[in-house]
């Protein structure tokens, strides 16, 4: 429950993103006067919903892991978790398509997964017991170091868990690509793809990565993967809800046009209606926005701010009049050459011909979004993030090849069964949630420093101003960004 030694302070929270949301409950069981000042009409930033006609989709984060990290934040405002929020565990994670022809259902236990791999791709079980070990110590030696800790402060290096990190930092693969460790690893080539791909959810590129990022499959099958009843949006309206039953208050389209310094403090934000004092603020505006457009007098942290950018999306919400048994909630179509999307990506900043496409169906666990026929296909493929591409002609090119892959994987004619379309791209994501150049996860994870070269969770110039969110430690996607939100807030 809320104290009250610092019940009087105000605090702004600028965005309504889920770190930002997470960080305003976190300062109101802390006892602080909560404000959230959001640009959009709507709260959740990426994660947040829309409906288009008959069909309801999720606009942007599809997989949900780690729900022990929301359940937390409802018990640590003394709530029951299932009052607010429930979810189901997978019984798979996957389906898969190959251009060859191959297709299968990755099961969420990982032994039945190795016993699937080696069944349709030849892969030794052994191989893909060994990889999801190895990705399980990965994860438990930066878990404690660097994803609950601020990398900025001096007593995280200095402490029982730091101590074991560094006598276990040569298990991190660092110095290796994850495309080079999974290659050496496993025997098919489809194999490699099918863990390479793990890359793409901070927004990398597995060719330059460091293969630490071989953690990430841990989530997945170590863990599990979830679905929230009601969809995505789900984790935003019940964490909205939690906040506004301890007094935070919202204020929807009410950007933030300043924020007012004095000396080494923050006394304040500039709104449409005026100046605002408060006494604490924190920014879930990305990091590279918050300093160009809200701090134009601080000096900007230059390095960190030119980072290159992970990757962006184009996502295509498409209501098909049709249903389809051989798919399921997340289905990836594998491009049939891996090495050259992600050139194309990262190189030449543009979408190759034959990207690989990830379809994503909530209305196979919640039938009211689709009518009793049909589907709500969330269509993504990896984008570069937004450098002045011709962008109007790159998604009629890139829609064109998604529907023509579809096809020919499905054995039907999609372009005929899309009822309905909205597109999201990275100018769209751009100007709807501040994400610089609209790249998802802040800066690029394509060096092994990636981790060092995000900002800090507080900022050094001003004594009350701090960080959270997607482009500040410890990264993009939900899990990162609630634990970014239980960083920031204990720093405060």
């Amino acid at each position: 429950m809320p104290t009250s030694t610092t019940q009087t302070t105000q605090a702004a929270v600028i965005g309504a993103g889920i770190a930002g949301i997470a960080t305003a409950i976190r300062l109101a069981v802390k006892g602080y006067a909560v404000e959230v000042l959001e640009a959009n009409a709507y709260p959740g930033g990426k994660l947040s919903s829309f409906q288009l006609g008959d069909y309801r989709f999720d606009a942007g984060p599809s997989l949900f892991t780690l729900p022990q990290l929301v359940d937390e934040l409802f018990v640590l405002a003394g709530k029951k978790p299932t009052d607010y929020f429930q979810y189901q565990k997978l019984p798979e994670t996957c389906r898969y398509f190959y251009e060859d022809g191959t297709r299968f259902v990755a099961d969420a236990e990982p032994e039945k997964l190795a016993q699937t791999l080696e069944k349709y791709l030849g892969e030794p079980a052994e191989s893909t017991r060994r990889h999801l070990r190895d990705s399980a110590l990965k994860y438990d030696i930066t878990e404690r170091l660097f994803l609950h800790r601020s990398l900025h402060k001096l007593g995280t290096y200095l402490n029982r868990d730091a101590l074991k990190g560094y006598l276990n930092l040569h298990r991190l693969d660092a110095f290796r690509t994850m495309n080079r460790a999974n290659s050496t690893r496993f025997k098919d080539p489809r194999t490699v793809q099918l863990f390479n791909r793990y890359a793409t959810y901070n927004g990398s590129d597995p060719f330059r990565t460091p293969a630490t990022m071989n953690i990430i499959p841990h989530l997945e099958y170590n863990v599990g993967a979830y679905f929230p009843a009601g969809g995505m949006v789900a984790i935003t309206n019940s964490l909205v809800r939690l906040a506004e039953d301890l007094g935070v208050q919202f204020h929807y389209q009410t950007p933030v046009r300043r924020i007012v310094t004095e000396g080494n403090r923050v006394t304040g934000l500039e709104v449409p209606a005026g100046f605002r004092p408060f006494g604490l603020v924190v920014s879930n505006m990305d990091v590279v926005s918050t300093f160009r457009k809200l701090l134009p007098t601080a000096k900007p942290p230059e390095r960190i701010l030119r980072q290159p950018k992970s990757s962006s999306a184009l996502i295509f919400y498409w209501g098909i009049n049709r249903r389809f048994s051989e798919l399921g909630l997340h289905n990836i179509f594998f491009s049939q050459d891996y090495p050259t999307e992600f050139r194309y990506l990262f190189d030449k900043k543009t979408i190759h011909a034959d990207p690989t496409v990830y379809l994503n169906i909530t209305s196979k666990y919640e039938p009211s979004d689709a009518p009793a026929d049909g589907e709500n296909w969330f269509v993504m493929v990896n984008a570069p993030a937004n450098d002045g591409q011709d962008w109007d002609a790159l998604i009629a090119t890139t829609r064109a090849n998604i529907i023509q892959k579809l096809s020919r994987l499905l054995g039907a004619d999609v372009a005929s069964l899309i009822a309905c379309e909205a597109v999201l791209d990275p100018r769209l994501i751009e100007s709807r949630t501040s994400s610089a150049q609209g790249a998802l996860y802040g800066n690029s994870s394509n060096n092994r420093f990636a981790a060092f070269l995000r900002h800090a969770n507080f900022s050094s110039q001003f004594r009350n101003l701090y960080f959270v969110g997607g482009s500040v430690h410890p990264g993009g996607g939900i899990p990162l960004c609630l634990l970014s939100a239980r960083i920031t807030a204990g720093l405060v």
